[in-house]
């Protein structure tokens, strides 16, 4: 599609965009009274704060007015009073003018004061948030997290919580200090010539509808833009970060052609909002002077007729610009109050949601060993309607080495996601020691567990710091010697600082076999009870593989294991091979007496062999 067809689609659907959002709004109406009946309770803690900042605003904003009134009176009462002593006139001039810069720089230092109290106030406003949701992100389902993706979760944590910090402030203490000084001026002016009070009040409904014109028209127009950036910004890291893969498919010209289109888009875009952005900028420069023209010209019949002085005019003129400030403050508060309203909706939405697997009550904590494993009748899927476990019935003694075989698919990894509680059964139980995993407190059955997944990753940091991930106060012995049985060691001394080398972010500096053996030194170094590997060896060479099968076995001596691997050698020294098919367990036994059976272990085995040329390998 052209750049000039996305821009007319773009116009086409910006009022349906608009009033589908309406609609939606409505919709959503009873969760957002929830959510913002929930907002308020927790800032309960913090009322007292905000009331004395509104405090704040409203006295500093009390004394902003005194001004203009202190002007009246200097012109009127000073100045065009004719006679009179010239010294005692200097005097009182000198004093007022005194006064009124005192009282200034007291209405500024309250001001700051302000400022600095609702910044303190929102950092930790913030801070408490943000802990309080990523606390609640690190127990969530992880479906719903694979649901929300990496860029969901941050958005959230960063700019979803700083717009929602900011609610108070923009929807009630900004736009009611505001309010109070529209309606307090206006006051003022009443009192002082009611007619006048007319003039200065008929330019309030343009100032708002031109506001209201740019909130509306400019600001979405902006928006969509910055969208537009991130889509063309984000297309071209995926380019250049894959640029091997457009080169050897010959996609030079398509990404160049898709680059300038999205960029032209944004031209148009930008063109648009510039002319709305004109168009409202020229209505709030011909207000402003036409404003203080009627004052001006209506003041100065009124002086000729012996209505109003001189001061007068002057001081409608103050007050006058005083009103353009807090009309326009109002104005934005409530466009950024939709935001953080929206923001507040995403929040509270993820607060609201039942963390994964809490412990039921009167949960115990896990036994120090295991004795046994047991599977009763489980059946598991990720959707109800279509399972990836069938009613699976396994008996498994504990401290021995479970390996686990079958096609891709047949429900591997999806079996030790339940034995880690990832996940809990659809139907049926996984039982430690007779006593069902959900009836364990899952911190400490965690404690007993470790992990070396298919999908190796690692935090950006040093070697040392992700070796020891889950044990952080291991002391550095321990660490080389978890690297050695690992063979981590030799490669990682190599390195330009060794244990303190900074690998990157996902250990993007070192090569998929090292990074696999970091992995296992961490789960070396953990010690648990029941441990699982996935995949572990699979990007190692055969010689590496071989310098850490002896380690391997005693790393599995006394404890439960759980091994997926493809290599034959890596199973066929397991204590029982469970073979799994379309998610059911058809085989169990141990490697030589599967064989023997000539079942469906001896063919994948078969399959293997003839496919590498050697006997030494198993599809799983």
């Amino acid at each position: 599609m052209s750049s000039r067809r996305r821009f007319l689609e773009f116009r086409r659907t910006l009022e349906q965009a608009a009033a589908a959002k309406r609609a939606k709004e409505k919709v959503e109406k009873a969760d957002r009274r929830r959510h913002l009946r929930g907002y308020l309770q927790w800032l309960r803690p913090w009322r007292a704060s905000f009331a004395g900042i509104f405090a704040l605003a409203v006295v500093g904003m009390g004394l902003e007015l005194v001004l203009p009134m202190a002007t009246r009176s200097i012109i009127d009462e000073i100045l065009m009073v004719p006679g009179g002593d010239q010294a005692a006139k200097l005097g009182r001039l000198h004093w007022t003018a005194g006064a009124v810069a005192a009282t200034l720089v007291f209405a500024q230092l309250l001001e700051a004061l302000r400022n600095y109290r609702m910044s303190a106030l929102n950092a930790r406003v913030i801070f408490s948030l943000r802990r309080r949701l990523y606390d609640r992100l690190l127990r969530l389902p992880l479906a719903t997290l694979t649901d929300l993706k990496t860029g969901g979760v941050v958005s959230r944590l960063s700019s979803d919580v700083d717009h929602l910090t900011g609610l108070v402030q923009m929807a009630v203490i900004s736009p009611g200090a505001a309010l109070l000084k529209v309606l307090a001026t206006m006051a003022i002016l009443v009192s002082l010539r009611w007619q006048m009070a007319l003039v200065a009040a008929a330019m309030l409904p343009p100032l708002v509808w031109v506001s209201l014109l740019y909130v509306t028209r400019a600001r979405p127009i902006y928006r969509s833009m910055a969208d537009d950036r991130t889509a063309v910004d984000g297309r071209v890291a995926e380019t250049f970060g894959g640029i091997r893969v457009v080169r050897s498919f010959q996609r030079e010209a398509k990404e160049r052609h898709d680059y300038s289109v999205g960029h032209h888009t944004i031209i148009r875009k930008n063109l648009l909002a510039e002319t709305v952005h004109l168009a409202i900028d020229g209505g709030w420069s011909l207000l402003m002077p036409l404003t203080s023209l009627a004052i001006v010209w209506f003041g100065g019949t009124m002086v000729l007729a012996g209505g109003a002085t001189i001061g007068d005019i002057v001081a409608f003129q103050m007050y006058s610009t005083m009103l353009l400030a807090p009309v326009w403050r109002i104005v934005v508060s409530l466009s950024q109050t939709q935001r953080s309203l929206a923001a507040m909706d995403r929040v509270f939405d993820l607060l609201e949601k039942e963390p994964a697997m809490p412990d039921r009550p009167g949960a115990r904590p896990a036994p120090a060993r295991v004795e046994e494993l047991r599977f009763e009748r489980l059946s598991f899927g990720y959707l109800p309607e279509k399972l990836v476990l069938h009613d699976v019935d396994l008996v498994l003694p504990g401290g021995k080495t479970i390996a686990l075989v079958g096609a891709s698919g047949a429900g591997k990894t999806t079996l030790t996601d339940l034995v880690a509680r990832f996940q809990d059964p659809t139907a049926g139980a996984v039982k430690l020691n007779g006593v069902d995993l959900r009836d364990l407190q899952l911190h400490s059955y965690r404690a007993r567990l470790g992990v070396v997944p298919q999908e190796v990753f690692l935090f950006d940091g040093t070697v040392r710091e992700n070796i020891s991930y889950g044990r952080r106060d291991a002391p550095f012995d321990a660490v080389r010697k978890a690297a050695e049985r690992a063979n981590a060691h030799r490669f990682i001394a190599e390195l330009e600082s060794g244990y303190d080398t900074l690998i990157g972010e996902r250990g993007v500096k070192l090569s998929g076999g090292q990074r696999q053996r970091l992995s296992i030194a961490r789960a070396i170094l953990a010690d648990p009870e029941i441990l699982i590997l996935d995949e572990a060896t699979s990007s190692l060479d055969s010689e590496s593989e071989l310098l850490i099968q002896e380690a391997l076995a005693q790393l599995f001596r006394d404890r439960t294991t759980f091994v997926i691997a493809h290599r034959l050698s890596t199973i066929m020294h397991a204590d029982l091979i469970v073979v799994l098919h379309e998610g059911r367990v058809v085989e169990t036994g141990q490697h030589a007496e599967l064989l023997a059976r000539g079942g469906l272990y001896a063919k994948m085995v078969k399959v293997g062999a003839r496919a590498h040329g050697t006997g030494h390998q198993a599809d799983s």
